[in-house]
């Protein structure tokens, strides 16, 4: 059956709708190097995803080769697809989630081309392609902003980007609720991986994709593995591939060490959980920033009351005020609040918060007053930005300690 008779609701035919507008586009040939594809008509999320869908496929298609060998004979190509994040954040949330299996079922069921098989190590030696999505809320309005889906598929021999593209969805509908194990996290886990992800799911076709996140992709596979059995409240399985994920040379990253934290935590290992948040608060250090959530009592400077909560805040500060004495850093202690209220009320509620964090860690070592500054940012610095004031929006009444050059 030829393209044009397919039916008018094929995912092939608009494929080969999209090659077409590419092909006159420049000149009437297909370019050797695809171009990144880019919707900007919002729409809902899941015609959104089967629009950046489409065309990720469709700049496969121009690829040396792939159509000479597409007539030949029916050649299937490995896909892994990493779990899509909230890039604003690093978290998987419900939206995310719900994102790979649109992701996956569209792969799977309407290109023959393609399998997607389960994000693991082994699978990665196999597959040709690696599959990364992102999804980005686009400032304006917080709570009626659309989301940025972008797609990149990344050859895995290669390490260059083969395709990318993007696609606007409204709100409408969209849970951004972090599943268990970001929702239990202490700390911002989104390190110099996590933000490699994210670029290499905007990078273009042609060009290489993160190389601390492409370097790290079998590790990325055992933290995976151990956050779903975290999610599932399997938490001495997720223990160990926790440590089996720290034993590999790119193991020292803050998913891990966050993942042996919040086990131990949850196996009423208290003392191994103090010893593995100090090791999050040095990584943290060493990255230049730590955001931590310390959550307040709304419009007061007391800690949240609720003890599941809060318990384990004095510890926490122990262990950055010990941590922050043995490198000998400076540090800026930086309030954050949520967008409820006025913007001259919350600077001034942040400012209160961090200089009361500021006075909590100087009781821990005089010392430290003299390398910290307490500073009120607000709401200027939302990650989220929903003003919720719930689990969604937890990272945005944060207090980052941001290592800054002393004297």
């Amino acid at each position: 059956m030829t393209p044009s008779r397919w039916p008018a609701a094929s995912p092939l035919r608009r494929v080969f709708a999209a090659l077409g507008a590419a092909a006159l586009a420049l000149g009437g040939c297909a370019s050797k190097t695809p171009t990144a594809a880019v919707s900007i008509d919002e729409l809902l999320f899941q015609q959104a995803v089967e629009t950046a869908t489409d065309a990720l496929v469709a700049q496969t298609q121009t690829l040396p080769g792939f159509l000479a060998k597409m007539e030949a004979k029916l050649i299937k190509r490995g896909v892994v697809l990493d779990p899509s994040l909230d890039a604003g954040t690093g978290q998987q949330t419900t939206a995310t989630q719900q994102l790979d299996k649109l992701l996956t079922d569209l792969l799977n069921s309407q290109f023959a081309q393609f399998e997607v098989l389960p994000f693991r190590a082994a699978n990665l030696t196999q597959a040709q392609y690696l599959l990364t999505a992102t999804m980005t809320r686009v400032r304006g309005d917080s709570t009626r902003s659309p989301y940025r889906i972008d797609l990149a598929l990344v050859d895995l021999k290669t390490g260059n980007v083969a395709a990318q593209a993007s696609a606007m969805a409204r709100p409408d509908g969209v849970d951004m609720t972090p599943l268990a194990y970001y929702r239990d996290s202490p700390v911002l886990v989104k390190d110099k991986v996590i933000e490699g992800y994210v670029r290499t799911s905007a990078t273009a076709p042609g060009e290489r994709a993160d190389a601390a996140y492409i370097e790290r992709i079998s590790t990325a596979a055992l933290i995976n593995d151990a956050n779903i059995l975290y999610n599932n409240a399997r938490y001495q399985e997720a223990l160990g591939q926790y440590r089996s994920a720290l034993a590999t040379p790119a193991g020292e990253q803050m998913r891990v060490l966050n993942g042996i934290y919040l086990t131990n935590v949850k196996l009423g290992r208290m003392a191994e959980a103090e010893q593995a948040f100090g090791r999050v608060v040095k990584l943290g250090i060493a990255y230049n920033e730590l955001g931590v959530k310390l959550l307040f009592n709304p419009g007061g400077t007391e800690f949240w009351s609720d003890q599941k909560v809060s318990g384990a805040y004095a510890m926490w500060l122990r262990q950055i005020a010990k941590e922050s004495a043995v490198a000998k850093v400076c540090m800026n202690i930086v309030g954050h609040t949520s967008k409820t209220g006025t913007g001259t009320a919350n600077d001034t509620l942040s400012l209160r918060r961090a200089t009361l964090i500021q006075q909590r860690l100087g009781g821990e070592g005089a010392e430290i007053i003299g390398r910290t500054k307490p500073v009120g940012m607000g709401f200027k610095e939302n990650i989220v930005g929903s003003g919720t004031d719930d689990g969604v929006d937890a990272l945005d009444r944060r207090v980052e300690f941001k290592i800054v050059p002393c004297g």
